[in-house]
Parts: structure tokens; sequence; C-alpha cells
């Protein structure tokens, strides 16, 4: 695995933005999601495209978090001022040595401690 993907990604696939959907054809194989994209994505969902939803997620590997993923998004909750959501997609990057990729540059902009890669942006 390679790449640990932020749930704005798999919003936007799900949404019809097409970057999106070429960044996950061209490294699905080398992508996973956290527990917590897994949770965001799906609360997206109604009873009716669920299964849909479900047929890409399950596709992927979901990355647990551990006590130890929780010490280090604590540091960088602390050191960098991150949301607690956001310290925990960093630690499991960290942790898993994965480049985190997301198009959100407000929340992830230039990180220390675990790489991040905006593969498209919204115009």
């Amino acid at each position: 695995m390679k790449f640990l993907l932020d749930s704005v990604i798999l919003v936007d696939h799900f949404n019809g933005i097409k970057p999106a959907t070429e960044f996950l054809r061209a490294t699905g194989a080398e992508a996973c999601l956290s527990v917590i994209t897994r949770a965001e994505v799906l609360a997206g969902f109604d009873e009716s495209r669920w299964t849909a939803a479900l047929e890409l997620i399950d596709l992927l590997p979901t990355l647990p978090l551990t006590a130890r993923t929780a010490d280090i998004a604590a540091r960088l909750r602390r050191s960098q001022a991150l949301r607690l959501p956001d310290a925990l997609q960093g630690a499991l990057a960290a942790e898993h040595r994965l480049v985190l990729a997301t198009r959100d540059a407000r929340d992830f902009g230039r990180r220390e401690g675990f790489e991040v890669l905006l593969p498209y942006r919204l115009p």
C-alpha cells in the first residue's frame, strides 16, 4: 500500500467528479482507507445507495485505529493544531508510512510527520 485515501477523494468520486475517479483508477491497487474515512463516506449514503457504496469501499483495505495511532494523533493534534479526525488520518499515514491523498489543502496543507498529496483541485 502506498496511499491512505481521505474521505473527500471518495466523496468526490461518488459525486461524479472525474479527477477523483481517475485518481482512484490509477492508484486503487495501492490505496487503503481508515475506519474514519469508511464511516464518514458511508454516513452520506441512504439505504438505497448503501450497497453501491460498499461495493467500492470493500475493495480497499481498511486500517484500524490502535493505541499507537491515538498516541501519534495526540502529538500531531497538539503540535499542529489539527482537528482530531485529521490528526488520526495523519497518524495512520505516519504509522504505516503512507501518503495521505486528499484535496483538502486547508486542513492538510504543509504538515510535518506525514506526507500529503493533493492529486487534483477543483475550480
